[in-house]
């Protein structure tokens, strides 16, 4: 899961998408703290982590939504996952399989001067088809990681139930020696 992260990670700064990159951080850090509470014993951290997972399945869930541009989202926005700083894209738009990208030298006056204008042809796959496969990896693994957390938290919870410190509650434990006191607390008065 790890892996698939810092790769999603890796063409998520590649394309400059600002949105994905800030959840697939989040999603690193709190993968982090979920390995180490299931290290550790920890129930609060593998919560946090199996709430997180339903947060990233969602979240998945709406990024393909948005690239097959389901219920009026449209992948062309720069609003959603740029936050409309930059006028990037995902970075499989030029670079997926079989793509040839073509720059029009007769630019239109509405792009500004620092931007090319291009053409994208002959790609083998559409770019919004890889970034919605990466989503539903994502979103499986996801699914995973939740199943296996529940299983963690019971197990740690069970755990937690049956701990039985050396000569407690029970009565079929080991009984340590008893000391006698020769003194005898009273209670005092003032």
């Amino acid at each position: 899961m790890q892996i698939c992260s810092l790769e999603r990670q890796i063409f998520d700064f590649l394309g400059y998408q600002w949105a994905p990159i800030l959840a697939n951080f989040l999603h690193i850090v709190t993968v982090i703290f979920g390995l180490f509470g299931t290290i550790q014993f920890r129930q609060r951290y593998i919560i946090r982590y199996a709430v997180w997972m339903v947060l990233w399945v969602t979240w998945n869930v709406f990024v393909i939504c948005f690239y097959l541009e389901v219920g009026g989202l449209a992948k062309d926005t720069d609003l959603i996952m740029t936050f409309n700083i930059s006028m990037h894209r995902s970075w499989w738009m030029e670079n997926g399989p079989g793509c040839a990208v073509a720059t029009i030298t007769d630019t239109p006056e509405w792009v500004p001067k620092d931007h090319r204008y291009i053409y994208i042809g002959g790609c083998l796959l559409e770019y919004q088809y890889i970034e919605v496969a990466h989503s539903s990896l994502q979103v499986i693994l996801a699914l995973l990681g939740l199943v296996y957390a529940c299983y963690v938290i019971k197990v740690v919870a069970e755990e937690e139930d049956s701990f039985d410190f050396i000569g407690g509650f029970d009565s079929y434990g080991y009984q340590g020696p008893q000391k006698t006191s020769h003194l005898q607390l009273q209670p005092m008065y003032m």
